[in-house]
């Protein structure tokens, strides 16, 4: 029986001030367009998870608008061996915050057209969260 990770984030968008639709990414340590996301802690729900890691990463407070899908895959642990690992990702509207990088996990983060953060993340992007992000975009009415 492998051992068992949980992960959870989410596609964050807000409004702009001028009323069009941002969605936000981050750059990870490696260079990469991702999405916020990090490991379940003992006590949380999926939710909680979701929610604390994107106001931890990025320092945006959100509201969990609904779920987009779960990756699933397996990954080789120095210490544990194989790993099945699930990322459930949500969508989630950023209500309050300051945009703000946790340095030591990731580059950088901000907000983007959502035409320009789809081209992102075709060009620099995990090929996993490209369905994560297209359905996420589908759900706040934009087709790519």
């Amino acid at each position: 029986m492998n051992k068992k990770e949980i992960s959870a984030g989410g596609v964050v968008y807000r409004k702009g001030e001028d009323g069009s639709l941002q969605i936000q990414l981050i750059v990870d340590r490696y260079g990469k367009t991702t999405l916020a996301k990090g490991k379940m802690e003992a006590g949380e729900t999926v939710e909680e998870t979701a929610l604390r890691e994107i106001l931890e990463e990025t320092g945006m407070v959100g509201r969990i608008v609904e779920p987009v899908d779960i990756i699933a895959y397996t990954y080789q642990h120095a210490e544990f061996g194989p790993v099945d690992k699930e990322v459930h990702y949500y969508l989630v509207e950023a209500e309050s915050g300051d945009l703000q990088p946790q340095i030591e996990e990731i580059k950088g983060v901000d907000w983007y057209a959502p035409e320009e953060a789809w081209t992102r993340q075709q060009q620099n992007g995990y090929d996993n969260n490209d369905n994560i992000l297209r359905v996420a975009l589908n759900k706040l009415g934009i087709k790519v």
